[in-house]
């Protein structure tokens, strides 16, 4: 058993599990980032955890929930770190046994993900073969601890016997064996005279060294170490945990090295054959905090389950067209390239989107026609659902029939007059107007498979979300806000509302319950994206409730019943309270 102080012991955990992590990121460089364990777990996670806490994540962190993830996965591991360390004080293979399960849950999450072999374990393997041997190196042997680390026991409550004061006389032995027990007697039956002194001392062999025979009876050991020692091990945890920092940053950046930013830089898109209609004057109202017609690149919302950015270089890229066809197709980035392309305004919306929210974004997206794709390929019949499949595995299961109805459903090479972001699906992604992304917007696509809803669900189906999901008629209210401060008078309340593939044709506000107003709506290119509205408003003093609603080109009004997100999107009314002075 280790005499190392407990604080000292969880730092010990905690530093060697920084070193698992750390060496593990160089080592990831080689075999690919999900293979990293903080990674490989995270992923994990996303795949196994309920999908109410999902949600709740996504809805308090938004575009953030990845990162939440990742440092609540690393606050976590340092406290089961920290608690291996505590354990391994008292016997060490309980710590070593608790890093070889962290290892085997590495090794695990890394190999079941899509398109692991045995190389992705190296990693988990690596990482904990060293944080073992940091943990061992830190508790197999004891510090340098204090001489004397006892303490004597809590007295029982009530009168004691104080001990007889030192004297030269020799006490008659007697009356000393019928005295009672001196409470800091030792083992041998000697009586210390002062009970704050050292517990008695075997000299041992003449010239031999002295050693402690042990405590009291009852007495408690100290945390109480050497001070150089002390020293010692901080200066050692320092040196260990800025090796693993350096270890990972290091790792992290040769991955990044390692990245497709310079093949996606290299693209050249091609002119398209259907350039997107023009953004006519006035879609834009350019009011303050109103979300702008079309969304910059780098405000564009990103919700995916991928906790790293797939790398996907475009010279070994690949899109499969299989499954019940009866023409089978290959094409390389070139070949996609090569073919007719067109350009259009699409306005997508995540089904995580609460009422109100700002997970949609409107883009200018060039790509292939997907209906040209699969007449091409010649759907057999009864193939009514085609499953994309991402590089990492992922799938969203889209109706065949949507993406032949003659919408502009494009695999998307280009965002906003440039070649696809990395993070939003470089080199080729799936863009369809009016589903949800969850059915349909599938990033670094590599699979397009013929299938039918009866023979397969997509990764969110079985986690509890709707086979299919059309966009819901919503609006949102942007301007003003809560925090605003506002004033007596007139008022500008605007916002934006969308009906994908259908179109808004009527955007209503209300306050305070009262009779609904018809908003002002601006210009827009088409159906398929969002519209912007306007409504003029004599604020009064106090406090007010805003709502508005939109309705469809249809003439279905947006419906006031509150819904969650689960299982094919939010409904109800925006609603925002405002205080006027």
């Amino acid at each position: 058993m280790s005499t190392t102080p407990r604080g000292l012991a969880a730092l010990a955990g905690i530093t060697a599990a920084a070193v698992a992590i750390g060496v593990a990121e160089p080592v990831a460089v080689l075999t690919g980032p999900r293979s990293a364990p903080l990674i490989a777990v995270g992923g994990l996670v996303v795949d196994v955890v309920p999908e109410p806490l999902k949600q709740f994540a996504i809805t308090l962190f938004g575009t953030y929930d990845k990162i939440a993830l990742l440092v609540g996965t690393a606050l976590l591991l340092a406290a089961f770190a920290a608690l291996l360390g505590l354990l391994a004080v008292r016997r060490l293979w309980i710590g070593l046994a608790g890093i070889a399960a962290f290892a085997a849950l590495g090794v695990a999450a890394a190999l079941t993900r899509a398109g692991a072999d045995a190389a992705d374990a190296l990693p988990s393997l690596v990482g904990a073969g060293l944080g073992g041997l940091v943990l061992w190196a830190f508790l197999a042997g004891p510090l340098e601890v204090d001489p004397w680390p006892w303490t004597p026991p809590t007295p029982p409550p009530g009168p004691s016997t104080p001990p007889p004061a030192p004297g030269p006389e020799t006490p008659d032995l007697e009356t000393a064996g019928s005295a009672p027990a001196d409470p800091h007697a030792g083992s041998s039956g000697s009586v210390d005279a002062d009970p704050a002194g050292p517990v008695p001392i075997d000299a041992g062999a003449v010239g031999g060294p002295a050693s402690v025979t042990g405590p009291p009876a009852g007495w408690e050991p100290l945390e109480s170490t050497d001070p150089e020692s002390r020293r010692r091990f901080l200066r050692g945890v320092g040196a260990l945990a800025g090796a693993a920092a350096v270890a990972g940053l290091g790792g992290h950046w040769l991955a990044g090295r390692r990245g497709v930013s310079a093949a996606r830089e290299a693209v050249t898109l091609p002119a398209p054959s259907a350039a997107a209609p023009a953004v006519p004057a006035g879609a834009d109202l350019s009011l303050a905090q109103l979300a702008p017609y079309v969304t910059p690149t780098s405000g564009f919302y990103r919700i995916d389950t991928a906790l790293v950015v797939p790398q996907v270089d475009p010279e070994t890229w690949r899109l499969r067209i299989h499954g019940r066809v009866r023409n089978p197709i290959e094409l390389s980035f070139a070949d996609l390239l090569a073919r007719p392309m067109v350009e259009r305004y699409v306005t997508l919306a995540c089904v995580s989107n609460e009422v109100g929210g700002d997970l949609i974004g409107n883009a200018r997206w060039l790509g292939v026609p997907l209906k040209e794709l699969l007449d091409e390929a010649d759907p057999e019949e009864g193939a009514d659902q085609v499953v994309g499949r991402s590089v990492d595995g992922w799938t969203c299961g889209t109706p065949t029939a949507v993406l032949r109805d003659g919408r502009d459903a494009l695999l998307a090479v280009g965002m906003n007059g440039e070649p696809l972001p990395v993070e939003h699906g470089f080199p080729a992604r799936m863009v369809v107007p009016g589903l949800y992304g969850y059915v349909s917007a599938c990033k670094w696509v590599t699979e397009l498979e013929l299938t039918s809803f009866a023979d397969f669900d997509a990764y969110w189906v079985p986690r509890g979300w709707s086979a299919q999901g059309p966009v819901k008629t919503q609006s949102r209210i942007d301007t003003p806000r809560p925090r605003n401060r506002l004033t007596t008078g007139p008022v500008m309340v605007a916002g934006v509302a969308w009906a994908q593939h259908r179109g808004v044709s009527r955007v209503e506000v209300r306050v305070d319950g009262g009779p609904w107003r018809e908003a002002t709506l601006a210009p827009t290119v088409s159906v398929d994206t969002w519209v912007q509205w306007s409504w003029r408003w004599d604020a009064t003093p106090g406090e007010h409730i805003l709502q508005v609603r939109a309705t469809d080109a249809t003439g279905e009004p947006q419906t006031g019943r509150e819904q969650p997100v689960e299982p094919d999107g939010a409904t109800g009314w925006h609603t925002v309270k405002v205080t006027v002075r």
